[in-house]
């Protein structure tokens, strides 16, 4: 998970409070003194965490208590509109052909990140062209080259020009009508006149709507230092920052970055192509909180590719008529949603519970070879699993790498998915046959 040690940190103070049989000056100061300790081991900045504390314990205290609230859903509600309030406000990002241009240091994720960044706007259902203007660092070309490939987005380079402006020019005219266009640019170990002079030269000939600043998140402060002077320079209009799940320093990068006058719009979380997203701060400090985010589980499900295909498998499943092919498009789907540890997060009560991490990764692994012995079944088998008897179980288990168990627990866990649908449907119509009944005015008569 993001931020995981803060995280983790606040909702023990959130537990604190919700388990307190009162709520007074003696725990404000225990619970302010809590999120100190928590903000200043995720590198916030000092005078940030005294400034926000002191506010959250005027207003717990001299605060003006909302009608129908109580004093300890106001503690809660002061603590995450406060954290919200150092991580500045965010608008929607609209999703449609531009030009961006991509700025930062050395080592930053830059390359990697147009990467995402063009599979995101792909997902949205823009095109996208990634230009390659990197003309210091070796095999950055290639690299964006091989990205782009992975990603299905357009191609531009020119290997052997040795003016970044050219390139940025050339690919900008060589980019199909209605593509959006990404502009890698070179990097330095330092912000010097030379890279600020090539960055301004190369955002005179590509006219880009948006410069966008890539940080590691793992510079803590120091990364609002670095998006203020590349602001300063060269004018941005939003910041990236890399690598957000595995950092320590991740809330120092957050809040600094915030501050700069910057504003930050795409978080990285983890490795691969899909784990970017869009930062919203309410959203974000939610499930940070253990509050759950419904709409960002709701968003992986809508760029689904086989959406639709999944919507009728739940369907299949609550009617009756589920079969294994419907299994195994749900199994599938889930999948390419990310790693269920992070679609836990999204949910509300998931991220302050106690989830067995080697559990999770048994069901992800359980779940993965019953696809794998999906797959050497006949589409017919697939249909009608009431066919899967004797040597056609031996079959499969040997087209699949596994044992007849396995083959058995799979047709056994398919068995009960439909059942406990059936029942959930079946309650469903009961309730809905009652409903109508007493709509009526006459007895409820149970169907059957």
């Amino acid at each position: 998970m993001v931020l995981e040690s803060l995280g983790k940190s606040l909702r023990s103070i959130l537990a604190k409070i919700a388990k307190s049989s009162t709520i007074d000056a003696a725990l404000v100061d225990e619970v302010v003194k809590d999120l100190q300790r928590a903000l200043l081991q995720a590198d916030v900045n000092v005078q940030l965490a005294l400034d926000l504390t002191k506010r959250v314990r005027t207003r717990a205290m001299e605060g003006k208590i909302p009608t129908g609230a109580n004093l300890r859903d106001y503690l809660v509600r002061v603590i995450y509109e406060e954290i919200c309030a150092i991580l500045g406000t965010t608008k929607p990002y609209a999703i449609k052909p531009k030009r961006i241009m991509l700025v930062g240091l050395f080592g930053q994720g830059k390359t990697t990140t147009a990467g995402k960044l063009a599979r995101y706007y792909q997902k949205k259902g823009v095109h996208t062209t990634l230009v390659a203007a990197d003309i210091h660092r070796p095999a950055a070309v290639d690299q964006l080259e091989q990205l782009s490939k992975k990603v299905h987005a357009g191609f531009y380079a020119h290997r052997g020009e040795l003016r970044a402006e050219v390139i940025a020019r050339e690919g900008r005219a060589s980019a199909p009508q209605g593509d959006t266009i990404l502009l890698d640019t070179a990097g330095r170990s330092a912000i010097d006149p030379d890279l600020i002079a090539e960055i301004k030269r190369c955002k005179q000939a590509f006219e880009p709507e948006e410069v966008l600043l890539v940080l590691d998140a793992a510079m803590g402060q120091l990364a609002g230092r670095s998006a203020a002077a590349f602001h300063e320079a060269v004018g941005l209009t939003g910041v990236i920052l890399t690598k957000l799940d595995g950092s320590a320093k991740g809330g120092g990068a957050l809040s600094a970055v915030a501050q700069s006058g910057a504003p930050i719009l795409f978080v990285g979380t983890g490795e691969h192509m899909d784990e970017l997203e869009h930062f919203e701060t309410t959203r974000f400090v939610s499930r940070l909180l253990g509050m759950g985010d419904i709409r960002a589980l709701v968003e992986r499900f809508e760029t689904l590719e086989s959406k639709q295909e999944t919507e009728a498998a739940a369907a299949n499943l609550m009617s009756g008529k589920f079969t294994l092919k419907d299994f195994y498009v749900q199994i599938e789907s889930l999948g390419k949603m990310g790693p269920f540890s992070k679609l836990l997060s999204f949910l509300p009560g998931f991220a302050t519970s106690k989830v067995n991490e080697k559990e999770v990764e048994a069901t992800q692994d359980r779940l993965r070879k019953f696809k794998h012995i999906m797959d050497s079944m006949t589409k017919e088998e697939m249909l009608n699993p009431n066919l899967l008897k004797g040597d056609r179980v031996q079959r499969i288990a040997h087209g699949s790498g596994q044992h007849p168990q396995d083959v058995r627990a799979l047709l056994k866990y398919y068995d009960q998915t439909k059942r406990a649908a059936h029942g959930i449907a079946s309650n469903r119509k009961l309730r809905r046959h009652m409903e109508r009944q007493f709509a009526q005015g006459g007895e409820a008569n149970l169907p059957g």
